[in-house]
């Protein structure tokens, strides 16, 4: 490995640590919090990415004017409530509505300069990373996951539709480093061949991607994946849902949703994290595979000179 770059993995090695008392969660993250945990119907479901989506309005409604923007009937609305730990709705409302106004204090003041559609963008997608970078304050489940997938000979990567390129980038850089690393892009059958010949080769983990709009085959596929004896990592921006329900560890990372297509910020950074969560868990594998990459790289001329 070149001297720059073993300094370089070196001085990003990921150290343990602890959430810090003073550390502020956001708004949603408290919302989300207050849901997490909790086994939710489809119908459930609804209700809590409804008020997740939008908290400052959804905080102050009636239990019938929540149920009729969601969709569902009243009874559904009091049932939700109960099944995350409240009393009954008004409860519920109490406890969202401190959360609603700090969300409300956290906004712009009208007086502010106007931002065009780009700049809102960009904002959106800096919220989603100052919310990862608190969630790394604790960074145990993302070495927890690098050491997992690390060991896992072949390691299978899965991402279907939009969540091709996530996981294309993500095995493209695995590979430096992991002695077996298969991607699967395709759904259906083909998947499930490609699932069941890594577990016969003696695979154990796969880690999955799912961007929005979230598949059906990428639920298929992880259900194909635990049937077949794997265990599963998801990289998601979901909380909720049959996908989180249905995987062993789930990371959970926003996407961009202000422009026509979603833009990955966060997810990547996350990505990027677990690869070095990858390379912490057998830096002598590592650095002896990125030395012989780069010998071939020189060898065979790959790069232009900078």
């Amino acid at each position: 490995m070149p001297s720059g770059q073993r300094a370089r993995a070196q001085a990003s090695a990921i150290t343990p640590g602890r959430q810090t008392p003073d550390a502020e969660p956001a708004p949603v993250e408290r919302v989300r919090a207050l849901f997490g945990g909790h086994r939710l119907s489809p119908g459930q479901r609804r209700i809590a990415q409804y008020i997740t989506d939008n908290l400052t309005e959804a905080a102050f409604l009636s239990i019938t004017d929540l149920a009729d923007r969601v969709g569902v009937s009243q009874p559904s609305v009091t049932r939700f409530a109960s099944s995350v730990g409240f009393s009954g709705y008004p409860a519920l409302r109490e406890a969202l509505q401190p959360i609603a106004l700090s969300a409300v204090a956290g906004s712009p003041e009208p007086g502010e300069s106007h931002r065009n559609e780009l700049q809102t963008a960009v904002d959106a997608e800096i919220a989603n990373l100052e919310s990862l970078r608190r969630r790394f304050a604790d960074t145990g489940q993302v070495l927890e996951v690098g050491r997992e997938l690390a060991r896992s000979v072949p390691l299978t990567i899965l991402g279907l539709r939009i969540s091709t390129s996530l996981a294309e980038y993500f095995a493209y850089a695995a590979r430096r480093i992991h002695p077996d690393v298969r991607l699967v892009s395709r759904g259906g059958s083909v998947a499930y061949d490609a699932l069941l010949q890594s577990r016969e080769a003696g695979g154990t983990w796969v880690l999955a991607f799912a961007m929005p709009r979230h598949a059906k085959e990428t639920l298929s596929a992880v259900r194909a994946a635990r049937r077949t004896g794997l265990r599963t990592a998801l990289i998601t921006d979901l909380t909720l849902g049959p996908l989180v329900d249905e995987v062993d560890v789930a990371l959970t990372a926003g996407t961009g949703s202000r422009l026509v297509f979603d833009s990955y910020s966060a997810p990547g950074v996350l990505s990027a994290a677990i690869l070095q969560a990858m390379v912490d868990a057998d830096p002598e594998r590592t650095q002896r595979r990125l030395e012989q990459y780069e010998h071939a790289a020189e060898q065979h001329d790959f790069f232009l000179e900078d």
